[in-house]
């Protein structure tokens, strides 16, 4: 059976837009969540989740669209370089969540609410910098390579840093030589601390079915 010529682009459309979906869920339960006596680290355990997912696809974005976009779009340079500094700016904020949790003086008179405001507001702002950079990579791609970007997306997310580092390059060879010394020390962490690190966002081939799971709650669903 010959494939849906805009089959390739829903994935990666799809892809991005779940992922944020899972994370926009994700930070609503660690900003919800309060550390009682009985589970002093409820507020940490929900975070986790929120702070490592983000951050891989933080990441993620950056070595496989960024690339994209320079090789394919016009001003393509430009526009890998919008989603660097966005991406610097949500991970700014993804820092101080950390902090904040690990009780950094730098930050322990700011309140929650400030601190979740801005992870929102950036959040929101890099959803739909890598909506359109998708949209566009459409239409100036094949399917078949945008069904590729979002296998790569996907298997990239799974070997980039779970931590955010805003100070880090974000592209080039600079940025690769980064995130691969930034993952080996996050590994390291992760690993210390015994923390939960969630799966990635699968490219499923079938729009209608991928988003009817996450409606529907389906507990299969990779998330």
């Amino acid at each position: 059976m010959s494939e849906s010529p805009t089959l390739g682009a829903d994935v990666l459309a799809d892809t991005v837009t779940q992922t944020h979906a899972v994370l926009h869920a994700r930070m609503r339960s660690a900003e919800a969540s309060r550390p009682t006596r009985e589970r002093p680290r409820a507020a940490l355990s929900a975070a986790d989740p929120f702070l490592a997912s983000t951050s891989r696809h933080v990441a993620a974005a950056n070595a496989v669209l960024a690339p994209a976009a320079r090789r394919r779009l016009d001003r393509g340079q430009h526009r890998a370089r919008e989603l660097a500094l966005q991406s610097r700016r949500l991970e700014v904020a993804l820092a101080q969540v950390k902090a904040k949790l690990y009780g950094s003086t730098f930050v322990v008179r700011r309140p929650w609410a400030g601190i979740w405001e801005e992870v929102e507001r950036e959040l929101a702002a890099t959803r739909a910098l890598e909506l359109r950079l998708v949209d566009d990579l459409a239409a100036a791609s094949s399917p078949e390579e945008c069904g590729r970007l979002a296998e790569r997306l996907y298997r990239t997310e799974r070997r980039v840093p779970t931590r955010p580092h805003p100070y880090l390059p974000h592209h080039g060879l600079s940025g690769r030589l980064a995130r691969r010394v930034a993952l080996q020390v996050d590994r390291f962490w992760d690993t210390a601390e015994g923390r939960m690190v969630p799966e990635p966002v699968r490219p499923r081939r079938g729009r209608d079915g991928r988003i009817a799971q996450y409606l529907l709650a389906d507990p299969h669903i990779t998330g």
